[in-house]
């Protein structure tokens, strides 16, 4: 065997209580789709070929040093609890410190069922693994914090869901997957003394130096607020912000119906099981706050004076939406190229932001485009009545007058390019084709083509720039949909 990976497996030292010890499922024909060479350079990795590859993240070989486990945690649904929930189709096969010196998980996602399966088949269709890949690469290369794709391994195995699907697998790479739900099933079950020395892990692998629980309280809450200003700044729905899908590094987890916004409005969402609009746009710095209480709920449990570490966790918990709100008004100052901020305090700024986006909502106009096309005549051309955006202009050109590098400033904050969700469908037809099972003999051209856009986000590429166009009518996509 050529590939090595320099595993250093801390979560799985921790015993137990935390986890299920658990080989992936053998699959009958795995094939190499994709591997980031690039990613696998920071861990470490010495890759092997492609053939090796798709054996070792399909979940055929086990590389030395791997110690395969399912995590174990809970989580609050769509507001309700579940007490046990769990890597139901997922097996962390260790972690590396990298060239960088981060230590990073390495986990396999669709590898087979596990004792969290819940009658599950723990398998995953090619779809949704593609996605994954898709987005979460082009979230790193928008520099917002997330988990990141090192393979997809075809699996040449059928996946029965409402229809048969072809199987495959990704190689998920993560900060950690610790989550809410992480801690929250320890503080539920009363089992302080696991819930303690998790405590003292993630202050250890995240957030040294970090003063006790409440501590951690405190270094999560500031890698969220910074997180959610990031999703709101370019148009970012993830669609299931359950704290089990909450993680505590502040990264971007467990892409699913996540979407990025075409026209803007406040209101909108793609995931098919969000009925009420819970996790829409615009509600995701609240429910940002609700998941750090339920934390908050969690660590409480550890102190010895209950009633001080209320009032202390109420105090950080309640300066969560102040900080998202600084976060969110840096980002979209910056969108309008502005660096500085108005003489006088930040109401000024807020107001021209939340006035460009009410028109923008009003008018129909496309979210990545009309910022990245400011300070030209585009802009206008993004909405449905162009003058509605002339009313706006006249005052965001007066705010402009003494910043240093307007046309640098937004070049630097709107991306030219983001995944666009019938593209994303329009490759994942592309590559499942006709066929099911085994060699599909699918496109990958258009999922690799993707990739390599994605990959600069804020660069013109006049050769790709049909990937910058709005869906048209019948293009459109109007539900996302979990990945189980």
């Amino acid at each position: 065997m050529n590939m090595t990976i320099p595993f250093d497996n801390s979560f799985a030292r921790l015993g137990n209580a935390f986890h299920s010890r658990q080989l992936p499922v053998r699959v009958a024909a795995p094939r190499l789709v994709a591997f980031n060479d690039d990613l696998a350079g920071v861990l470490g990795i010495s890759p092997g070929d492609a053939a090796e590859q798709a054996q070792v993240f399909g979940g055929n070989h086990l590389p030395e040093g791997a110690e395969p486990l399912a995590q174990l945690y809970a989580g609050h649904q769509f507001g309700n609890y579940n007490p046990q929930l769990g890597d139901g189709r997922a097996v962390l096969l260790g972690e590396t410190i990298g060239r960088d010196g981060q230590r990073r998980d390495i986990q396999l996602k669709g590898s087979g069922r596990t004792p969290y399966s819940r009658g599950g088949d723990g398998r995953a269709w090619l779809g949704p693994v593609l996605r994954e890949y898709i987005v979460s690469e082009a979230m790193h290369a928008l520099g917002i914090p997330t988990t990141r794709a090192l393979a997809v391994v075809e699996t040449g195995e059928d996946v029965l869901r409402e229809v048969t699907l072809p199987g495959a697998v990704l190689t998920r790479v993560a900060a950690s997957h610790l989550r809410v739900g992480t801690f929250q099933i320890f503080a539920a079950r009363g089992d302080l003394t696991s819930l303690a020395q998790l405590t003292d892990y993630a202050i250890a692998r995240h957030y040294p130096g970090a003063n006790g629980p409440m501590g951690l309280l405190e270094k999560v809450r500031d890698a969220q607020a910074a997180l959610i200003a990031g999703w709101m700044g370019v148009g970012f729905i993830h669609g299931v912000m359950n704290t089990d899908n909450c993680a505590i590094s502040g990264e971007t987890i467990d892409y699913g119906p996540c979407a990025f916004m075409d026209g803007y409005h406040p209101d909108t969402v793609f995931s098919s099981i969000d009925h009420m609009g819970r996790y829409a746009y615009a509600n995701q710095p609240n429910i940002a706050v609700w998941n750090l209480a339920q934390l908050a709920t969690a660590l409480i449990q550890l102190a010895d004076d209950r009633d001080a570490a209320v009032e202390q966790a109420s105090e950080i918990v309640h300066a969560m939406p102040a900080l998202i709100e600084a976060q969110w008004l840096a980002r979209f100052r910056a969108k309008l190229g502005l660096t500085t901020a108005r003489a006088g305090g930040q109401a000024g700024d807020r107001a021209l932001i939340e006035d460009l986006l009410v028109r923008m909502a009003a008018g129909q106009a496309d979210f990545t485009n009309t910022f990245r096309a400011l300070g030209d005549e585009r802009a206008r051309d993004q909405f449905a009545d162009p003058s509605a955006f002339d009313g706006w202009a006249s005052e965001w050109a007066a705010r402009c007058v003494g910043e240093p590098d307007v046309p640098a400033t937004l070049r630097a904050a709107n991306p030219a390019f983001i995944p666009r969700n019938h593209q994303i469908e329009q490759m994942i037809e592309a590559a499942v084709g006709g066929g099911v099972g085994g060699n599909m003999g699918g496109d990958y051209a258009p999922f690799h083509r993707l990739n390599t856009v994605l990959a600069q986000p804020f660069a013109d590429q006049p050769d790709h720039s049909d990937l910058k166009r709005p869906p048209s009518a019948d293009e459109a996509v109007q539900a996302t949909y979990c990945g189980t």
